[in-house]
């Protein structure tokens, strides 16, 4: 296991990079971005993380250019979903499937730019279906179509769980709330099973 981190230039300044290679080859690309006002140290981002790297998934974690300003506050959507792109489309291996995610804020971005971006698929851990006590401010309709996704959600979360459909996976957590923190074993365990169904993980 070998990591490196690194600056990527976007058109909305620099976003820093940090991608952790597994033992031999990798069978996937799993690029994520993180929530808002968090970064990627993040306890279900780490955990995932380490688990994928583990199983043979080369893991990339982005933070966005607005926090590597230094400012906590996120930037437009266009602006998130301009520089993803980005640095996503600099990191893309030949012949290995891509995969990208996130959480909250990461997983819309990465639900928003899947299509475009050609991806395999998306992880979209605590994907925020709706502003806290404004159900009728549904973000449903960014979950992609046909493509295959994982949302992991806790069922105590403030910012709602989206329904299954079509490709759409959801997997309702017990007891745990936005931050994913309640019983991160079972959380990776989730994802990991998601990975190796599609043959992205070992």
């Amino acid at each position: 296991m070998t990591r490196s981190e690194f600056t990527i230039e976007t058109p909305r300044g620099p976003a820093v990079v940090t991608v952790t290679d597994p033992a031999g080859p990798a069978l996937a690309l799993l690029v994520l971005g993180h929530g808002a006002g968090g970064g990627v140290d993040a306890p279900d981002l780490v955990a995932v993380h380490d688990a994928a790297v583990a199983a043979g998934v080369r893991v990339a974690l982005v933070t966005q250019p607005y926090r590597v300003a230094g400012r906590r506050a996120p930037a437009p959507a266009g602006h998130l979903d301009e520089a993803w792109v980005t640095v996503v489309g600099a990191l893309r291996v030949p012949d290995v499937p891509l995969i990208v995610g996130g959480r909250s804020s990461g997983a819309r971005v990465a639900c928003r730019t899947v299509t475009a971006l050609g991806a395999a698929g998306v992880l979209a851990l605590a994907f925020p279906l709706h502003p806290p006590g404004r159900p009728e401010k549904s973000r449903a309709g960014e979950l992609p179509d046909g493509i295959p996704t994982l949302v992991v959600s806790g069922d105590r979360d403030p910012f709602g769980v989206p329904e299954a459909h079509g490709t759409v996976e959801v997997a309702v957590r017990p007891g745990a709330v936005h931050d994913l923190r309640k019983d991160l074993p079972g959380t990776v365990g989730i994802v990991l099973g998601w990975l190796r169904r599609h043959s992205w993980a070992r």
